[in-house]
């Protein structure tokens, strides 16, 4: 893929080294890839994804203290920033806010022409979420996070999280390198901002556990990614090898895939974010579809069939 013809958004905010709280470890509920470096990448997931979905069923003061409680500190706690995180991280800078300039330019369109699900919030024009970058910790209106919960969307103020140092983790700890993978994470965090303004996050379906209905939240955000990147293709240049590195990103992140390798078996009651192959299907879906109403994960009335 290329990036070198695409603007670069400016809602995008380097909040520069230790900008925020410290403290604690832990899972912010609406990331993909909450990853706790410390304990191991793969292995934390699975006891970090477990708590996701209680998040999605909370009114917004309840949403920040469970975040504020997974994650350490409380909304409001800080301290002084130091340095710029570009200056030493000036090309995963310049690509983030390329990558989220298109990410803007794509779902302005969307939302002008209607193209989404239409739940109980009136949809009206699109929000531009802020990009903030920052290193070891950050402070939010959902809590104050360390850098090892990787990168996170945080409906409270409307921001994206993610410290560029998460870009080599993916090559090297989750074997999911490549610009297009790392173009996918961004793309699935702004698809938690879509849900959030379309009141996606504030379903709940009936008969199903918070589990459960945490996991069509997380696919409905992989198959808005894969929306984003077939709007996109001709742009960007998105070839079947880019398509390749976002599906293995994909698969690396399954449910069933970090329970495996962590732990030895697989337990489905725990999923929270679905397995590799749900994830790389409903990517692939918006991919190949470009329409984020082919993404109404709500609308599959049998769990067993997402």
């Amino acid at each position: 893929m290329r990036v070198d013809n695409q603007r670069r958004s400016d809602n995008f905010e380097d909040r520069g080294r230790g900008s925020g709280g410290g403290g604690g470890g832990g899972l912010p509920a609406a990331a993909l890839f909450a990853i706790l470096r410390r304990i191991g990448l793969r292995g934390i997931l699975i006891v970090g994804v477990a708590l996701a979905g209680v998040y999605f069923f909370a009114p917004p003061s309840i949403k920040n203290m469970i975040f504020g409680a997974l994650i350490g500190g409380t909304p409001g706690q800080s301290t002084q920033a130091s340095g710029s995180v570009c200056e030493t991280e000036a090309e995963a800078c310049d690509f983030s806010r390329a990558i989220l300039g298109s990410t803007e330019d794509v779902w302005r369109v969307q939302f002008q022409q209607g193209r989404l699900p239409q739940y109980r919030t009136q949809t009206g024009t699109y929000q531009e979420p802020t990009l903030v970058v920052f290193q070891e910790a950050v402070n939010t209106a959902c809590g104050t996070a360390p850098s090892s919960v990787g990168p996170f969307y945080c409906p409270g103020d409307n921001q994206l999280y993610i410290d560029p140092n998460f870009y080599d983790v993916m090559a090297q700890r989750l074997n999911a390198p490549g610009d297009f993978a790392q173009a996918y994470v961004i793309a699935h965090e702004v698809g938690h901002h879509v849900q959030n303004l379309i009141g996606a996050t504030q379903i709940q379906v009936q008969g199903e556990n918070q589990n459960q209905t945490s996991v069509r939240v997380e696919l409905q955000a992989d198959c808005f990614a894969g929306v984003w990147g077939h709007q996109e293709r001709a742009d960007l240049a998105i070839d079947e090898s880019d398509l390749r590195e976002a599906l293995n990103a994909a698969h690396a992140i399954g449910d069933d895939t970090l329970q495996r390798e962590s732990q030895g078996r697989i337990n489905p009651s725990q999923f929270t974010h679905g397995t590799s192959a749900q994830r790389m299907r409903w990517f692939r879906r918006g991919f190949d579809s470009g329409d984020p109403r082919q993404c109404d994960t709500f609308q599959v009335a049998n769990y067993n069939q997402l």
